[in-house]
C-alpha cells in the first residue's frame, strides 16, 4: 500500500497529525470513532457505515485489494492517537468512478480542517489507483460535512445505483 505519499504530516491548529496507511491496530480505535460519530448524530441505524460488515477489520478489508482500495488515518505524531480516517474504493458497476468512504473524525479533533486533509489525502490516493472520478455519500443532517465536500469542489449528483448506505440522502462527485 505504501508510496512516497503513504505518510505525511498535515499541521491542524498549531499541533501536527500524521496522515498513513492504516494498521491493524488502528482497526479499533476508527471503529469506535465511527461509531461515536453515527450516535451522536442520530445515525446509528441500518443503512448507514455504523452497520458495515468491513468495519470493525478496516485494514483487512482494504488491505486485501491494495490495488483498488486504501484507507488513511490521522494521527497525533506524540502519542499515536488515532484521530480519524477516511478511504477509498472501487464503486461496483461504475468504471472509472471510486467512492470517499467513511470519513470520520474523533469528536475532539474536529474544527482543525483534519477531515479537509483526510479528503485530499484520499483523492491523492483515489489518483494514484487510476480513478477518474470520486463519488461520496453523506446525510442532510450533517451540514458541516456538505459545506466541506462543496467548499472542497465536490458537486450535487444522483444516487449511485449500487449504494448500501440507503439511510444517506445526499450525494456528491468530483472529477479527478
Amino acid at each position: 500500500m505504501g508510496t512516497p505519499r503513504s505518510e505525511a504530516r498535515a499541521r491542524e491548529g498549531g499541533a501536527e497529525a500524521v496522515i498513513r496507511p492504516i494498521r491493524a491496530g488502528d482497526d479499533a480505535a476508527m471503529a469506535e470513532i465511527v461509531r461515536t460519530s453515527l450516535r451522536a448524530t442520530g445515525l446509528d441505524v441500518p443503512g448507514t457505515a455504523y452497520f458495515d460488515p468491513e468495519l470493525d477489520r478496516l485494514s483487512a478489508h482494504y488491505g486485501a485489494r491494495p490495488d483498488r482500495r486504501r484507507y488513511l488515518v490521522a494521527c497525533d505524531p506524540a502519542t499515536g492517537r488515532v484521530l480519524g480516517g477516511a478511504g477509498v474504493g472501487e464503486l461496483e458497476g461504475a468504471e472509472g468512478r471510486a467512492e470517499l468512504q467513511k470519513l470520520y473524525v474523533a469528536d475532539d479533533a474536529r474544527g482543525r480542517g483534519l477531515g479537509g486533509r483526510l479528503v485530499q489525502a484520499v483523492v491523492r490516493a483515489a489518483r494514484e489507483l487510476g480513478y477518474r472520478e470520486l463519488y461520496l455519500e453523506t446525510h442532510s443532517s450533517l451540514e458541516a460535512a456538505a459545506r466541506l465536500y462543496e467548499r472542497l469542489g465536490f458537486r450535487r449528483c444522483e444516487r449511485a445505483a449500487t449504494t448500501a448506505h440507503t439511510a444517506m440522502d445526499r450525494f456528491y462527485l468530483l472529477g479527478l
